[in-house]
């Protein structure tokens, strides 16, 4: 708990924009740290990627590219 209490919820966190208030104040914050931690944070356990960065270089790695659905997905 102390990482998303120190990067979401204190005070001066780049997801809240003032006190929360209210029941979706707080779903607004979880949310959106939810999504920067699975998608935009860089993770140590992924050599200092982030998990899209670390997922392309694995295709990479495996196949030269990108499958389709992956593909889709990164560039929407």
């Amino acid at each position: 708990m102390g990482l998303f209490k120190n990067e979401a919820v204190a005070k001066g966190s780049p997801f809240r924009s003032g006190a929360l208030k209210t029941e979706s104040d707080v779903v607004e914050v979880v949310f959106d740290w939810v999504f920067w931690y699975n998608n935009d944070r860089l993770h140590s356990s992924l050599d200092h990627q982030t998990p899209e960065e670390f997922e392309r270089a694995y295709y990479d790695e495996m196949t030269g590219s990108l499958p389709d659905a992956a593909a889709h997905k990164t560039a929407a």
